[in-house]
Formats: structure tokens, sequence, C-alpha cells
């Protein structure tokens, strides 16, 4: 069998999801409060923390679920900004996993969810009130700066660019945000491509068991106006995904999965 295709999902499947869910939030919850007093103290250890919890989050994945993540590509490091496909809650760990000073740019809303709001902000996340428009790039790009500036610099700034999940083999028109910060910043742009939403969908039911792709392509400098980069970024992921979704045996017929 084609490990890199999802097993079919059974009746075992969906008990095994909603174990690890179960597991998830006890986990969130005990590490996020063993982590408070340190980061109160120190803001740098809220990465440590935040670490701590993706290897409880993956690990959990692979032993309760059975689903395994396989990354491609060179990792990254250094300032930059992420540019990645979302299908799933996956791809938010497995992403922030490779990369070593994550950071997301975040709906403003998830900065509200108790332990995890706090910590995002303390990570350095960035959020965004959409409606803001051009106001809250400017607010971005403000923020790249000022944390460019300091001694630990930016890391890696990890956007969505379709603004949203999306169904394996499927996609939305890409947002400009992305390569306006670029072109302020001059910063590379690292795209990446997934097949998580063919193991763990959209809607988070049933995590089905197999291992998915990471692929994190070459990196894209500045120089180039923000709609030739925004092209240039689409047809990248989107190539690599359908290729990955492909190996996980997609088909026409699976993007409603």
């Amino acid at each position: 069998m084609n490990p890199y295709e999802p097993r079919p999902a059974s009746i075992l499947d969906w008990l095994r999801t909603g174990v690890f869910y179960i597991y998830a939030v006890l986990i969130t919850s005990v590490i996020g409060l063993i982590g408070l007093p340190g980061t109160w103290i120190d803001a740098s250890n809220a990465k440590r923390t935040g670490s701590r919890w993706l290897r409880f989050m993956l690990g959990g994945a692979r032993v309760i679920a059975g689903i395994r993540v396989e990354f491609r590509g060179t990792l990254p490091a250094g300032d930059a900004l992420i540019a990645a496909k979302h299908q799933s809650f996956l791809d938010i760990l497995a992403i922030a996993s490779a990369c070593p000073d994550r950071a997301f740019v975040m709906k403003r809303e998830v900065m509200r969810v108790p332990i995890m709001g706090w910590f995002a902000r303390k990570v350095g996340c960035i959020p965004i009130d959409r409606a803001r428009g051009k106001d809250a790039m400017r607010q971005i790009i403000s923020e790249v700066e000022s944390a460019r500036s300091t001694p630990d610099g930016l890391g890696q700034l990890i956007f969505y660019p379709e603004g949203t999940r999306t169904k394996p083999g499927t996609t939305v028109p890409y947002k400009p945000g992305v390569a306006i910060i670029q072109r302020a910043t001059g910063l590379p742009v690292i795209p990446v491509a997934v097949n998580c939403g063919m193991f763990w969908p959209k809607r988070g039911y049933p995590i089905r068991r197999g291992t998915c792709v990471v692929e994190f392509l070459p990196g894209m400098a500045a120089g180039k106006s923000s709609d030739e980069v925004l092209r240039e970024l689409a047809q990248q992921i989107e190539g690599a995904s359908t290729r990955l979704f492909q190996l996980a045996g997609g088909k026409e017929s699976l993007a409603e999965n």
C-alpha cells in the first residue's frame, strides 16, 4: 500500500480522532499552565513552550491518530516570509515545527483565545483586522520592521495567502498581503506546498492514517512587482500542492473530502 495515500476512514479512525482531540485540549492546558510563569518573567521562554507544545501535538497525532508528517526541501532559517498552502490545522502544526523562530500573521480573534492567544502574542505573532485594509498592511509592515531591528530579528513570519483553509485539489484567489510586505521590507518569500487536508480534513473529522508531505520550495528574492510575486507564488504553491495531492491518491472526486 502507498504510505503517502491516506487509509480509508473507519469507525476506529473516528474514535482515534476523538481521543486525540481530548488529548490536545489536555496537553495544551497543561503545557500552557506550566510555561506561564517562565514566560511571564521572560517572554523569550514562550518559544520554548511553543516548541514543546508542537512536539507533543505532532507526537500525539502520530501515536494516537496514526498520521505522520514528512518534510521536503530546505527548511527555513533566518528572517523570511513563509507563504503556505492552508488545508487544515495539521499544516499549522507542521510548518510551525519546521521553523525555528516561527510567528504567524493571524486573525485578531485568535489572539483572544485563552492561553493560546497570550502565548501567540509573546512569540511575536501579528494580529490582523482584515476590515482595516491598507491600515492593516501598514501595521504589519511596521511590526515586521520593528522585529527586524531587535537582536533576535524577525524569524520566520508565516502567512496563508489564500486567507482560509481550502479543500485538497482546490484553490481560491491569493490575497496580496505577503507580496506587499515583501515589496516594503525586501525579505525573501519561501513558498510551501502541502497535502495535509487529505489526511486531516478542513472540518477536522476524521483524521486518516498515513504520511502527509509538507514541501518547502525555493525562496523568492525581492525585486519584482507585487503582481509578479503573487502570480509566481500561486503558480509554485498550487503546482506543487497538486503534485502532492496526486501523490496521496487525489482525484477530482476527492476534492470534496
